[in-house]
């Protein structure tokens, strides 16, 4: 039920953290898999590796989420490259830290919301309207779950990811019940994002939690196979917690 052979997986944000990791675990389910990132080089990186250790095709792509045209050109070139893309995993993301509120800038604010909600978006409606028009599939979109209990010190970041819970909802009527759409919403996870917290909030937030520790980037793979594969045929338009228990009062 987990089997993903003969699909093609594209992981955005795919060159580290979660989507790094992402990218394996769909490729040892049998996935080909694209790696798209800003840096091309390290995308290229993390294609070898994946070839290596699991035989599967691994195409690495640069580019920034946060241009419409960008996202444009990587739809063209996973569809030139595969003929077709089964799963959209979007992933990548930016929570740029700032002073307090008031010194948040338009610059700051609009990049958030670019890379975090506006790529999600121009990917999903490209490439979920091709996979109506074939053989289906999945679009998974990463959020966090900041974004149903925002803070002040992130609050652009929280809005933009909340934009991605509602478009999830939107999506899974689109094209249904070809093509299923769902979020998962990490709490604290050790990525870029939390190493660049202040002393101790890592610490502090790993000592709170119900597991005692904040997730790693592997502890989000079993439930993207899962909602990537036939496992989930029946799972559309959820929004799936993944915090360790953080958030359990929700």
């Amino acid at each position: 039920m987990f089997e993903l052979s003969g699909k093609v997986a594209l992981v955005t944000g795919g060159s580290r953290g979660i989507g790094r990791a992402v990218a394996l675990g769909l490729a040892e389910a049998g996935a080909d898999v694209v790696v798209a990132s800003r840096k091309l080089e390290n995308c290229q990186q993390v294609a070898d590796e994946i070839t290596a250790a699991t035989g599967r095709r691994a195409l690495p792509l640069g580019v920034n989420v946060s241009h419409w045209d960008a996202c444009d050109d990587l739809v063209s070139s996973v569809y030139e490259h595969f003929g077709r893309c089964d799963v959209l995993v979007s992933n990548a993301g930016m929570s740029p830290l700032y002073e307090d509120l008031p010194s948040v800038t338009e610059a700051l604010y609009d990049k958030t919301h670019a890379v975090n909600a506006k790529g999600p978006f121009r990917l999903a409606t490209l490439i979920g309207s091709r996979m109506a028009e074939g053989d289906g599939g999945s679009i998974i979109t990463v959020s966090t779950a900041g974004s149903w209990r925002p803070g002040v010190g992130d609050l652009p970041y929280a809005m933009a990811k909340a934009g991605l819970n509602a478009m999830t909802i939107g999506l899974a009527g689109a094209w249904a019940p070809k093509v299923r759409a769902n979020v998962v919403l990490p709490g604290a996870f050790d990525t870029d994002v939390t190493r660049a917290w202040p002393p101790g909030q890592k610490a502090a937030a790993g000592a709170s939690n119900p597991m005692g520790r904040i997730g790693s980037p592997e502890d989000l793979v079993g439930v993207c196979v899962f909602l990537a594969s036939p496992a989930s045929s029946y799972i559309n338009g959820a929004q799936i917690l993944a915090d360790g228990g953080a958030f359990r009062t929700l």
